[in-house]
């Protein structure tokens, strides 16, 4: 049966088949370690769970309002104001299934047909596809590895056309895990503030899983100026252990989440009413479970980036947040005669047993990321095979 031409520009998330065929392989009886998917391994806290529970006890099981309960709403403003000095009101915020849903409605709500969104690439794999299916045009300026992933204020005005409708930030980034600082955001700021018509987005997802000296920094905490025309994104998924809760929210100008509430609206409606709950005691509850796994997944980055930089041919900067490693392997891909990053993460597959998502998919060919949001044992397993793999193959290779 014939499909629309609007899902034919669009592909399966790679992230989402990377895992799927992992688990597919692991029924069938074969040993694979996944490291696709993007999951703490952590259980979700217990005074969260609690909330969730009470929330069905109490029958809080029917339709909410489209974008969120006040409840949840006055959480999501003191969360902002707390953590980014960032003021809005009810009507600014907006409660949606996932900070994807969240962003795909941003896309729905502001692109029009042939409109341009700048994607600042190495990039989550879902924005182009989201502003393909908003009849958009993605414009995606490469920031490689020389540049620590993240790209310069002259490649930003550089990427800007007559067209360019929307932009979008992701700091720290899936999958590279860079993060801007304060005076990078200034200075991609000055470029933002010459083209009054374009929209932002700034997905902050990882805000939370961050180490560096410097304290993390929104867009528009570093350029305030923005704040009329900035959708600022986040949520409890990754912060919390809460990806199956489903909850992402946002804060911006009226007009834009009206529209995203419409929007919404006509797809989904509301978030889960028991999910909104739990994020509830998430944003005002007690912080330590968040320092608690944020501690664990930075012993695992440090011992990911050192197993990967001592492996033949591969180079992996250490992130600044996120649970991700994202290495470079062209040298390893050619001394083992592979023709793309797809066919490297193919033998890793095939012959090491674990299952990586080629950098092709966040386009940055010649890269794969992996997921270390999983137990120091299972990390210890994977990336020995996957050394015990190179290093027989490449040296030889290379003798």
């Amino acid at each position: 049966m014939p499909v629309s031409r609007r899902v034919q520009r669009v592909k399966p998330s790679p992230t989402l088949a990377v895992t799927a065929r992992a688990a597919r392989l692991r029924a069938e009886g074969k040993d694979v370690i996944g490291l696709g998917a993007g999951e703490p391994d952590f259980d979700t806290p217990a005074h969260i769970a609690q909330a969730g529970i009470e929330a069905i006890q109490k029958g809080f099981t029917r339709y909410t309002h489209v974008e969120g309960i006040d409840e949840l709403k006055d959480a999501i403003i003191a969360k902002f104001q707390r953590d980014n000095g960032l003021t809005y009101e009810r009507s600014q915020v907006m409660v949606s299934s996932g900070a994807k849903q969240t962003i795909y409605n941003l896309c729905m709500a502001v692109l029009d047909p042939g409109d341009e969104a700048v994607i600042p690439a190495p990039y989550w794999v879902s924005y182009p596809d989201m502003v393909l299916l908003a009849d958009g045009h993605p414009v995606m300026p490469l920031a490689g590895f020389a540049q620590g992933y993240k790209i310069t204020p002259r490649q930003l005005a550089a990427a800007i056309t007559a067209k360019t409708r929307l932009v979008l930030l992701n700091s720290p980034c899936n999958p590279t895990g860079a993060a801007y600082s304060r005076a990078e955001l200034k200075a991609l700021g000055e470029v933002l503030l010459e083209h009054p018509r374009i929209v932002i987005g700034t997905d902050d997802m990882y805000e939370k899983i961050y180490w560096e000296p410097e304290p993390f920094t929104s867009l528009v905490s570093a350029v305030p100026e923005l704040y009329s025309r900035t959708v600022t994104i986040n949520g409890v998924s990754k912060a919390y252990a809460m990806t199956g809760w489903r909850i992402g929210y946002c804060g911006g100008p009226k007009e834009i989440i009206a529209a995203m509430s419409t929007i919404q609206g006509q797809s989904t409606s509301n978030p889960s009413s028991i999910s909104q709950k739990a994020a509830v005691a998430a944003l005002n509850g007690d912080q330590s479970c968040v320092a608690r796994m944020n501690e664990a997944f930075k012993e695992r980055r440090d011992f990911v980036v050192r197993a990967l930089n001592s492996m033949p041919g591969v180079s992996c900067l250490p992130g600044a947040g996120t649970f991700y490693a994202f290495a470079e392997v062209s040298r390893a891909m050619a001394a083992l005669g592979c023709r793309d990053d797809n066919e490297f993460a193919e033998l890793l597959l095939n012959d090491a047993g674990v299952a990586v998502v080629p950098g092709s998919g966040f386009g940055a060919p010649g890269h794969m990321r992996l997921s270390f949001a999983c137990s120091m044992k299972t990390l210890e397993k994977a990336l020995d095979r996957i050394a015990r793999i190179l290093v027989a193959r490449v040296v030889a290779e290379t003798a």
